[in-house]
């Protein structure tokens, strides 16, 4: 029997971002499905181990994004200004839908790993603006968070 493979945070996060920059493509499908479907396009064959078991933080990010998408827009939209959700760069709106949740929702992580770790991927995926838009929405956001003013708008 084999042992489970146990990937680090990062890792997890990046697998994360991958799947839910997928299912911007195809949202009608079940995660699961969506990840059986494109598994083969994903850079690293590694990923076919990233069970729920052996990468359960990925898993806690990719269907949490997923149950809070309208919210996480919402959240986008009011933090870009000048710029509607629709026509953000679908590389950039997965990693701010992730780092959104993150900020939003996961208490245990703090703002600065998740601010970081969405400019990490906005280097490593998108343009050479990608960094910089990223960091100045996600930052605005974690100020308003932690001066207790984040409010999403209806």
């Amino acid at each position: 029997m084999n042992e489970p493979v146990l990937f680090s945070r990062k890792k997890q996060r990046e697998f994360a971002f991958q799947v839910i920059y997928a299912l911007i493509f195809h949202e009608t499908q079940d995660v699961l499905e969506t990840i059986l479907t494109h598994i083969d396009s994903f850079p690293d064959q590694r990923k076919k181990n990233f069970s729920p078991q052996n990468a359960p933080f990925a898993w806690e990010l990719i269907y949490g994004v997923q149950k809070k998408k309208d919210t996480l827009d919402k959240c986008i939209a009011q933090y870009s200004t000048n710029w509607k959700v629709s026509r953000i760069a679908k590389i950039e709106l997965a990693i701010l839908r992730l780092a959104c949740y993150e900020l939003s929702y996961r208490a245990d992580i703090p703002p600065k790993v998740s601010i970081n770790e969405a400019v990490e991927l906005a280097k490593l995926f998108g343009d050479a603006n990608s960094k910089t838009f990223v960091n100045g929405i996600l930052d605005s956001l974690a100020k308003d968070i932690a001066h207790d003013q984040f409010r999403i708008e209806s």
